[in-house]
């Protein structure tokens, strides 16, 4: 069972808005992926609630200021997963949504993999899993020695937690108890080829973060409104108290049927017939835009 979360309540006019967006962004996540024929689509829907609510409710940052120093720091350390990442981005007015079409194409402002130096709003380069939490305790530390005020969110990967290095960086936030910084795990459960439990299982997950200091909080990560609160919750904890992990249990491409739980839909992308099919999933009846 999912523990309560803390924080304020979202009034249900900004729940539903939200969730709107949330829609909007799986749409735009499974148009980007079939036209570019590539792609990361499960991993990518399954992350839509996390990056709607950061970037529209809780992140401090100011698209027509994509460099401003005191900006929040956001990095997707499951790098693979750019379909969602570029869809908020889009959204939230960092670069025109009709640059989505340029997806994984050659010379694009929009690699695979996120790249700092292409593209506007993106802050930290990644790919090679294991390494983002590392950069986020690098900028947590710059900033401090700045005495600058901004918070840093770095998003992993449940199939990630695999790699030695994010223990590593999670044993040295959590002694030096880093303050200002929330790891969010996207835990879907299911990684490139299987699941996550029949590959190298995570659990007992919690109990694992707090051997390492870190005060952790759970949330259902597709209920809009657990999301928000958790992350704020987390924000405010984090300044407090040091580190924080926040556990999203997601699934793994959420709001397709089709995807839902499967691995082969971690690294492929629809075809016309699907991509018909996944929007009309997504798009309730009698609603467009």
């Amino acid at each position: 069972m999912i523990p309560t979360v803390c924080g304020d309540a979202l009034a249900p006019d900004a729940v539903s808005e939200l969730q709107r967006l949330c829609r909007e962004c799986r749409k735009l996540i499974i148009n980007m992926t079939a036209h570019a024929g590539c792609g990361h689509t499960g991993g990518s829907l399954s992350e839509v609630e996390i990056l709607v609510a950061l970037y529209f409710k809780v992140m401090r940052i100011d698209p027509q200021n994509p460099r401003w120093a005191e900006r929040d720091r956001f990095i997707l350390s499951k790098g693979h997963a750019t379909p969602g990442y570029y869809a908020i981005l889009a959204m939230r007015g960092f670069f025109p949504v009709e640059m989505l079409g340029e997806f994984d194409k050659i010379n694009s402002h929009l690699q695979g993999h996120p790249c700092m130096n292409k593209t506007v709003g993106v802050d930290m380069s990644t790919g090679s899993l294991g390494q983002g939490l590392s950069a986020g305790i690098g900028m947590a530390l710059g900033r401090d020695r700045r005495k600058w005020g901004f918070t840093v969110y770095v998003l992993l990967g449940d199939g990630e937690l695999q790699e030695g290095q994010i223990w590593e960086a999670a044993m040295y936030a959590g002694f030096h108890q880093v303050k200002g910084l929330v790891a969010i795990l996207d835990y879907n459960r299911v990684q490139l080829a299987g699941k996550v439990a029949e590959t190298l299982d995570l659990e007992p997950l919690a109990d694992k973060w707090k051997a390492f200091r870190w005060q952790v909080k759970e949330c259902d990560g597709h209920d809009m409104a657990q999301v928000v609160q958790t992350l704020e919750g987390a924000k405010a904890l984090s300044w407090a108290s040091g580190p924080v992990v926040v556990i999203a249990h997601t699934v793994k491409g959420k709001g397709v049927s089709f995807m839902e739980h499967q691995f082969k839909w971690h690294g492929r992308a629809p075809n016309a017939e699907e991509r018909v099919q996944a929007l009309a999933e997504i798009e309730p009846r009698g609603e467009s835009s």
